[in-house]
């Protein structure tokens, strides 16, 4: 006879959770490293109760808003390069759908999170109950089912058994690199309470490996073929890198064969930025020594990246009409895109077989000679725009200030407005995953919750969270939490009165200042927000500077601070490096009154010539 255990569903929910691992360095630890949880009518008497059973093995951490916790568990699974994730779990209603906007990071970003939300009731005796969404023509409708889009996948679970096959798939998905992303398990709030004889096979501890995808033969020799035939290739480095721990597989293999290597916002960090191969950040926000490269190159080497508008200028950047590009990608989604030759394969075990395959094959020393003196020039703008200065400082200069004060040998993160484009290039990152930028879906809000998830997973490295008042002023209720549960960050807040990365945008594009700047709103005064005291007013250490002098003194304060700290600054919402980068393609209206418009239509269909769709 089959043993069996005596549970309720959120309990035997729990109870499997703290038994899937993972080995790590030779170590096993938990795939699990913890529930993040707010609790209200539909979680707190059935996932809380489960919770509170399982507390010694898998903690449960309180934060103060869905979105933000979500944020943290995304940004814990990114630090630690998926092989570690989190769950989150909320009531039914306006708890659940704050969560959302992060499945959604989640799904475009690739991160595995488990969204335990609250549901209504499966046997709808008491319906409507509270916060329950009604559909006039389909009952079977819930507010969970916003969940279904950006979610890899999505079960409700209307009866204890479901759980079942329902937790085998959702562990599948977490932990497929080619499939990872949310998993979404709407939990019913009566079947939360219900008991169930599972089976304690069910609870059997299980070690989930990551699986490391071998390429196709002719797959392979395709791609060999491709790249000994090349003149000009270069390297485009994505988060697969990062997320394959290949870092030094690729800097292997740059070197053995002499291909120039260029770094995505999810791949920055996969090689040191001074190696001598690396030109930088591509694209939108890139260097001028990739960008110039990835104009002229033959073959493009694309790995572990879904090559999104801003990594390829819009599909404008790659110029060569004879180029290749090579897709080496776990997802074949990713890998065939813009009729790129595939190579499904793992980062690091496709680069080992493309590098054995290509044996003595070297890039010629003329292309090699021409990617360093490229950068070499890049460098000497990027000194320029990141040095001090006495006036009112650019987000560049800002940059530099901090990296002058703490070097390199911290880890960053950021998200969302013009901070991320000007990190991408200028940003110096040192070790794998020391920087860590959320721009797959650049969620504003995402800065000081991700600040915690990052140092939950590094606790041992200076994290540093560069954030704009904007994206500060959307969600930074978090703060609370990083002091409560003694997680130190050091945050630098960037004040430019508004939304200075989108006004800027409105004026390129031929627009009237309207409605970003806080002096272009409708209003009858000027907020003067004391970013500093609101910091304090939730425990954080905080100080406002008036010179980047005094914000380099200020940093080098907070490595020996016991908590947060918090640094703002006044800077200049106009300025932005012209340096290096790349046309964007952002539709101009083809009829306006105002002659600023059209004069950016023309420009914009002009720029619209260089797009290669389907090309």
């Amino acid at each position: 006879m089959t043993k069996t255990i005596r549970l309720t569903t959120t309990q035997a929910l729990a109870r499997f959770l703290t038994r899937q691992m993972t080995v790590i360095d030779g170590r096993k630890q938990p795939v699990f490293a913890g529930v993040w949880a707010i609790f209200g009518h539909g979680n707190v008497a059935g996932m809380g109760e489960a919770l509170y059973g399982v507390k010694d093995e898998l903690p449960t951490y309180r934060a103060h808003n869905e979105q933000a916790m979500a944020h943290t568990a995304i940004a814990y699974a990114k630090a630690t390069r998926r092989r570690r994730m989190m769950a989150c779990t909320t009531s039914i209603g306006p708890g659940a759908l704050n969560m959302v906007t992060a499945a959604a990071v989640a799904h475009v970003d690739r991160l595995p999170v488990l969204f335990l939300p609250g549901d209504v009731f499966a046997n709808r005796k008491p319906d409507p109950v509270l916060q329950q969404i009604e559909n006039f023509g389909d009952g079977t409708a819930s507010a969970n089912d916003c969940f279904r889009p950006v979610s890899r996948y999505f079960d409700r679970i209307a009866r204890p058994e479901q759980l079942i096959p329902a937790l085998s798939r959702a562990m599948e998905v977490l932990t497929d690199p080619a499939d990872c992303g949310p998993v979404t398990l709407a939990l019913c709030q009566d079947v939360q309470a219900e008991a169930y004889d599972y089976p304690a096979s069910f609870f059997a501890e299980k070690i989930w490996a990551q699986r490391r995808i071998r390429p196709d033969e002719s797959e392979l020799a395709r791609a060999v073929s491709t790249l000994r035939a090349a003149k000009k290739p270069m390297i485009i480095a994505g988060g697969g890198i990062l997320y394959s721990e290949a870092s030094s597989t690729l800097a292997g293999f740059a070197e053995r064969h002499g291909i120039p290597v260029a770094e995505t916002q999810a791949g920055k960090s996969s090689l040191p930025f001074l190696h001598k191969l690396n030109m930088g950040a591509v694209g939108v926000t890139g260097t001028s020594a990739a960008n110039h490269l990835a104009e002229e190159a033959d073959v493009i080497l694309a790995v572990g990246t879904r090559l999104q508008d801003f990594t390829t200028g819009s599909w404008a950047l790659f110029k060569n009409p004879g180029k290749t590009i090579i897709g080496l990608n776990t997802q074949v989604f990713d890998a065939t895109k813009h009729q790129a030759l595939p190579l499904i394969a793992d980062a690091r075990v496709g680069l080992e077989e493309l590098s054995a395959n290509l044996g003595s094959y070297k890039t010629p020393s003329i292309w090699t000679k021409s990617a360093a003196d490229g950068f070499k020039a890049w460098m000497k703008e990027a000194d320029a725009v990141t040095a001090a200065a006495n006036t009112l400082p650019s987000d560049a200069q800002v940059i530099g200030a901090v990296q002058r004060a703490l070097g390199r040998d911290i880890s960053v993160l950021c998200a969302a407005g013009g901070l991320p484009g000007e990190l991408h290039k200028l940003w110096q990152a040192s070790t794998p995953s020391s920087y860590h930028l959320e721009y797959g879906f650049s969620c504003m809000g995402y800065e000081v919750a991700g600040g915690i998830g990052m140092k939950l997973a590094q606790p041992d490295r200076e994290v540093v969270v560069m954030v704009g008042d904007g994206s500060y002023l959307m969600l930074n209720s978090e703060l609370a939490t990083s002091v409560m549960m003694g997680v130190k960050l050091t945050i630098v807040l960037l004040d430019n009165r508004g939304y200075g990365c989108i006004t800027r945008l409105q004026k390129a594009t031929g627009g009237a200042r309207f409605n970003n700047l806080f002096t272009d709103t409708v209003h009858e005064s000027l907020p003067e927000i004391d970013f500093a005291a609101h910091a304090r007013s939730l425990g954080a250490i905080a100080i406002k500077v008036s010179s980047l002098a005094d914000l380099a003194t200020e940093l080098k304060k907070t490595k020996s601070t016991p908590r947060t700290s918090v640094i703002v600054i006044d800077t200049d919402p106009w300025i932005s490096t012209e340096a290096g980068g790349h046309w964007w393609d952002v539709a101009v209206p083809e009829v306006s009154a105002r002659k600023e418009v059209e004069a950016a239509r023309k420009k914009y269909e002009t720029a619209l010539k260089q797009q290669r769709v389907g090309d």
